[in-house]
């Protein structure tokens, strides 16, 4: 193996002619098209009316955020931190998944078209680009054919991690971050670079973070380990003494555009009001299952034929999932590179595959797991949950660093083949038929979609302007949370569709309130909001008290609501509501309500 391919930017390596690059590149770019609308094709029937089935909790609270932070950019808001849900106490947006950079650059187009389909062309955008930016990377960087490259961005692009994540997740989705962060820190060691690479580098990190900070810190710490590991190598010690010098100029530089960029939004996130440390979400149940990594995902062509699991905590965290095939077939191509690697290469491959072994094992949590049982055996990441920051991150997402790993991998090693056609000639069908059965199964399927509930007519035709003040707070019921998302798809329509908005109590975020002062998704539940939620899942009404009553208004009051408003039909995210007796409960604490338009609504008498 040449010693030119290598994870150090430099001049391309030699290839084909240029038409025939050109040609190449355009056909990557069309597939990479072509396979992210046809894994988002049931949004496009309806970018307006449909939902992603497993996960529309998060479609709602991703539209949101982009109405957010485009009414935000056009009224002289504050992007990071907002009173408009959880009245009184607002929300610290810096330590949620804000998608600021998103919110900006659309918001022309979400005041054009809508928060929903703004977020169907972003998820599209995410599958697409990620596919494209990787292939630029190897294509120019990396290896000499455009076959391996392509072969390696569509498989790092369409995993099973990806196509999951685009179950609503556009802070996952958004993977073309990723090569132009490494392309961004491996251009620090050229020499006089410090200042132009650093300032790069640190546009580069501070868009990151505000549209996927935990990401961006995966990203961190699988270049960190990398590095370490290729540094110490002894085949690149030498160049690592070297390089060093205008690498840490250039860190510095990096730190110091992307510390001016992210002070407030970071002051914020660990100093500011409504931050919480650790996260909402259990570690032990967001982990990796040990046997995940050897099954096929549901939303492919092997979870079509039914061999799929659900061996993932939720459809939209099949962060692993690659199949026996293909780990045997990355595990041959990693023998096959070392065989023909020059030292120095080597030391590449040594570092990826522990890259790859390490972060792994450290996704498989503080408890291993086993095909759905969970043993007792302490794993590395119990023992690091403590650390702070590590803290508030899924340990199961950290399986997310391995598919890149293994796209290198199969990237390497066709262009290797290529560039010398193994012998005997036999052996050549043989490595063709290993990738098929690798790859194909894990072809992705299109994401499963299904009609949602629309906004009432009450919030599209702007009647509730005249039963809330301005500024004033409404609440749907039941109360807005990440399983009842409408008050805040309302929300967003007013806000990217109508000159002024209302505020809602409760929402979907996280925030402060969970076990030993960690964050918990929404608020504290208070008896409004539990007795309606109990209503709208059992479908049996509460007995209400006078004492029930009294709890219920000093609530109403708390958020200090002027009204309460029941829709027809009320979108649950993970089932479904029964609305007559949400009605019913609201009616025994309330009172009776009015008709207006398509909604119920009630008055809250003042406090």
């Amino acid at each position: 193996m040449p010693s030119s391919p290598s994870l150090v930017p430099g001049p391309p390596p030699a290839s084909e002619p240029g038409h025939r690059d050109r040609r190449a590149d355009l056909v990557v770019v069309l597939a990479a098209v072509a396979l992210a609308c046809w894994v988002t094709s049931g949004m496009w029937w309806g970018p307006n009316t449909r939902a992603i089935t497993v996960n529309s909790s998060d479609q709602a609270l991703f539209e949101w955020l982009l109405a957010f932070g485009g009414h935000a950019l056009t009224h002289g808001g504050n992007p990071f931190f907002t009173d408009l849900i959880n009245v009184p106490d607002g929300v610290n947006l810096a330590v949620n998944t804000s998608i600021t950079a998103y919110a900006v650059v659309f918001a022309p187009l979400t005041y054009l078209i809508g928060p929903p389909a703004t977020f169907l062309v972003i998820l599209t955008l995410n599958l697409a680009a990620t596919a494209v930016a990787w292939y630029w990377l190897l294509s120019r960087y990396l290896v000499g054919s455009r076959l391996a490259a392509g072969v390696g961005a569509l498989f790092i692009a369409y995993c099973p991690a990806m196509v999951s994540h685009a179950n609503a997740h556009l802070n996952w989705t958004a993977g073309w971050l990723v090569p132009l962060l490494i392309w961004g820190v491996f251009r620090l060691r050229r020499p006089g670079r410090a200042i132009r690479g650093g300032i790069v580098l640190g546009v580069l990190v501070a868009v990151a973070f505000s549209i996927a900070a935990e990401g961006l810190f995966f990203t961190a710490l699988a270049l960190a380990f990398f590095l370490l590991v290729r540094t110490v190598h002894p085949a690149r010690r030498a160049q690592a003494r070297a390089d060093l010098l205008p690498f840490l100029r250039g860190l510095g530089v990096t730190a110091l555009v992307a510390g001016v960029l992210l002070a407030y939004p970071l002051w914020l996130h660990f100093a500011g009001p409504q931050r919480f440390h650790g996260t909402g979400f259990d570690p032990m149940i967001h982990s990796e299952d040990i046997a995940a990594f050897g099954s096929y995902p549901r939303r492919s062509l092997a979870g079509w034929a039914g061999l799929g699991t659900s061996l993932a905590p939720n459809p939209t965290e099949e962060n692993s999932f690659f199949g026996i095939p293909l780990l045997l077939l990355a595990a041959g191509c990693f023998a096959f590179l070392w065989t023909r690697a020059d030292r120095a290469f080597r030391a590449t491959l040594t570092a990826l595959g522990l890259t790859a072994v390490v972060f792994a094992v450290l996704s498989w949590g503080p408890r291993a797991k086993w095909n759905g049982r969970r043993t007792d055996q302490l794993l590395p990441f119990g023992v690091l949950d403590n650390l702070p920051v590590i803290n508030a991150a899924l340990p199961s997402r950290l399986a997310l660093v391995v598919a890149p790993v293994i796209g290198l991998l199969l990237a390497y090693t066709i262009d290797g083949l290529r560039a010398r056609p193994p012998r005997p000639r036999w052996t050549g069908p043989v490595w063709v038929l290993a990738f098929v059965a690798a790859l194909l199964p894990l072809l992705p399927t299109p994401l499963l979609t299904s009609v949602r509930e629309p906004i009432p007519d009450f919030i599209t035709s702007g009647t509730w302007q005249r039963y809330v003040s301005p500024d004033g707070v409404l609440t749907p019921v039941p109360t807005t949370v990440d399983l009842y998302p409408d008050g805040q798809r309302w929300q967003a329509y007013a806000l990217a569709h109508q000159q002024r908005t209302f505020r809602i109590p409760a929402g979907f975020f996280l925030g402060p309130g969970g076990p030993d002062g960690r964050g918990r998704i929404g608020p504290v539940p208070r008896s409004f909001s539990a007795l309606m939620d109990q209503a709208g899942r059992t479908g049996l009404v509460p007995i209400i008290t006078d004492g029930s009553i009294r709890e219920a208004l000093a609530d109403l009051h708390y958020w200090r609501v002027e009204t309460v408003v029941l829709a027809d039909r009320v979108h649950g995210a993970k089932f479904d509501v029964d609305e007559e007796a949400v009605r019913r409960t609201a009616t025994a604490l309330l009172g009776p309500p009015e008709r207006v338009d398509d909604v119920w609504l009630w008055r809250v008498p003042p406090g």
